[in-house]
């Protein structure tokens, strides 16, 4: 069990404030900006979603980011060059690390037991699924989705969840296509797909967030409990399922790579 007062200034690119009717709200940012995927925050947001899960007093999630965008990726921001093979995954060894990083980023998003609302209110190229996982997706117009940190940008394998997020949502063919072929799904089509519940306009993303919140929060704590562990319990089975293994290939290949590029004399960036 944990408590607001021992995670709430925990996190440099996580800020958490609650209200009196037990929302929290998860707002992403690095410096106040728009958050950077990199090292730090993927390992920063998965150990938010184990405190937030862990504590009784959240009634309401609602996740959104910062400025135009929900999340920024930029190639080769991830970590520093790797030469030696002992960082990020580049030896068996080190993806360990790594794999348990990755699996906690899934697992206890999903075991959150309460609503999760996201508020996307920009372009989310990586991880998208982080949003997407929430019970409900709103998002701003100016929103797009893609997973431009696997297979069609960097080569490698999406093991880390993306490959039981995407085909769950989008069906077996279409998601095998996002991920093989850089899609990006901007808010509309989002929308006409149901990716996303409600496409609203950016300067009402987060009251209607909070409308929305309220009304939930307003039930039985133990109805909106049940409700939310009765609607992800498939989605969770599945990622428990699926996720090791994927996250294994991901990490042969990774390994891998990095031989192939270390006997070439090449460096591989993060």
């Amino acid at each position: 069990m944990s408590h607001l007062s021992e995670y709430q200034d925990k996190f440099e690119c996580i800020r958490l404030e609650r209200d009196e009717q037990g929302i929290l709200l998860v707002t992403l940012h690095r410096e106040g900006k728009a958050l950077r995927w990199g090292r730090d925050s993927h390992l920063e947001i998965s150990q938010a979603w184990g405190f937030i899960a862990s504590d009784p007093d959240n009634r309401v999630v609602i996740l959104t980011g910062t400025g135009e965008d929900f999340l920024r990726f930029e190639y080769g921001t991830f970590g520093p060059p790797i030469t030696g093979g002992s960082s990020h995954g580049h030896s068996a060894q080190s993806w360990d690390p790594v794999m348990a990083a990755e699996h906690n980023l899934m697992t206890d998003q999903l075991s959150v037991p309460v609503p999760v609302i996201s508020a996307v209110n920009g372009p989310c190229p990586v991880h998208a699924d982080i949003p997407l996982l929430a019970d409900i997706v709103l998002a701003a117009p100016t929103a797009s989705f893609a997973d431009e940190s696997h297979f069609w940008t960097l080569g490698t394998v999406p093991g880390d969840g993306v490959h039981v997020v995407w085909p769950n949502l989008l069906g077996p063919n279409r998601g095998r296509y996002f991920l093989l072929a850089g899609s990006h799904i901007h808010a509309d089509e989002a929308l006409r797909l149901g990716l996303v519940g409600e496409v609203v306009e950016a300067d009402a993303l987060l009251d209607r967030a909070y409308e929305l919140a309220r009304k939930i929060a307003g039930y039985p704590a133990m109805n909106v409990r049940y409700t939310r562990d009765l609607l992800t319990r498939r989605l969770r089975r599945t990622m428990q399922e699926e996720l090791d293994y994927g996250l294994a290939l991901q990490g042969l290949a990774y390994v891998a790579k990095a031989e192939r590029m270390r006997d070439a004399g090449e460096h591989m960036d993060g």
